[in-house]
């Protein structure tokens, strides 16, 4: 069973988070991330954020990004947070965010365990005062984030961590 393991606050600076969107009729998510691996797709950002690094905690992670609005179609996106100035590669989409303050929550369990836990991380994140906050269009955006090596390598008993947070405060209007 996933556990939350560690709660706290992220001040994050102004980011270009560059990826490609998914809506609610795409194929499964965990087969575009393999599509992502299988195609290279991370090879260009990674290149990026060599080049410019946004500066923030964790900010070389693979992100998969999620907004939800009331009235609009749920979406996901798959990429990484990059510096602000970023340029976008051609078949790549981005998204331009003001300085925000995150809300973190490490979940860690088996890999096949940690999936699909954003209400506990929620619910943790909660108690301690940490609420989502809707952006200026009234989207609420939560992410997971596959940091190194917490992600990639299991502890002594098969663990791994993923990052599964909201956004909680912006610091300016977008």
């Amino acid at each position: 069973m996933a556990e939350v393991v560690r709660i706290y606050r992220q001040d994050m600076p102004a980011v270009r988070f560059v990826g490609k969107k998914y809506g609610g009729s795409e194929v499964g998510y965990s087969e575009q991330w393999e599509k992502w691996f299988d195609l290279g797709w991370f090879e260009p950002l990674e290149r990026m954020y060599s080049a410019f690094p946004s500066g923030s905690e964790d900010d070389d992670a693979y992100v998969g990004l999620m907004r939800c609005c009331p009235g609009a179609p749920f979406e996901y996106w798959i990429g990484m947070f990059l510096s602000a100035e970023a340029d976008v590669p051609v078949g790549y989409q981005s998204i331009d965010f003001a300085p925000f303050e995150l809300g973190v929550a490490w979940l860690r369990g088996a890999e096949s365990e940690i999936y699909a836990q954003e209400e506990t991380a929620m619910a943790a994140l909660a108690e301690q005062g940490i609420r989502p906050s809707a952006d200026a269009r009234g989207a609420f955006w939560f992410v997971e984030r596959y940091a190194c090596p917490r992600f990639t390598q299991t502890d002594e008993e098969g663990n791994v961590t993923l990052d599964v947070s909201l956004i909680s405060g912006w610091k300016e209007d977008k």
